[in-house]
């Protein structure tokens, strides 16, 4: 039945599978973010990384909580979404041999990931506003903020530093 399965027949539900959606996905995050700390070159982004890994963990308390909150066991399915974004990142990662020009890449990589979030936690605020969670909108509403000022950062070291760098390196 495509996308979705056959048991998802009310708001509610589409909620909870999305739910479960973002939660994989933070979690895979957790597991990809060391490698990316490791091959990043810039200290700023190392740090940039390194402070993410750690709102992710706490990011994924919250989603924990969330599903406490509602009654339900945290539960992941499957986001192919953001396996992919993750596989691409790591073929892209594995084809730069020249650091600046990684940085780079890691940066737009993150931000993949950042705006997919993003789509993510701002449905799912709605949703939970709409059928009156409004706990768990609050503590979806925590991590959207930090997910878009994450962004930012990786705008800012894009473009004050690593996106000029690696033009120098393939000048």
């Amino acid at each position: 039945m495509g996308l979705f399965t056959k048991d998802i027949a009310t708001l509610h539900d589409l909620f909870l599978h999305t739910l479960q959606d973002i939660y994989y996905a933070e979690n895979q995050i957790t597991k990809a973010l060391p490698k990316m700390i490791e091959k990043a070159t810039a200290p700023e982004l190392k740090q940039g990384f390194e402070t993410h890994l750690r709102e992710t963990e706490g990011q994924i308390a919250r989603l924990e909580q969330a599903f406490e909150v509602l009654g339900e066991k945290a539960k992941a399915v499957t986001c192919p979404a953001i396996d992919g974004i993750i596989k691409e990142t790591n073929e892209v990662a594995g084809d730069i041999a020249d650091k600046s020009v990684l940085d780079a890449a890691l940066i737009a990589s993150a931000q993949a990931v950042e705006h997919y979030e993003i789509t993510r936690y701002g449905t799912l605020i709605a949703w939970a506003k709409q059928m009156g969670h409004d706990q768990v909108a609050t503590l979806l509403q925590a991590t959207l903020d930090e997910e878009k000022s994450t962004d930012e950062k990786l705008t800012t070291l894009a473009e004050s530093k690593a996106n000029q760098k690696a033009d120098l390196a393939t000048a």
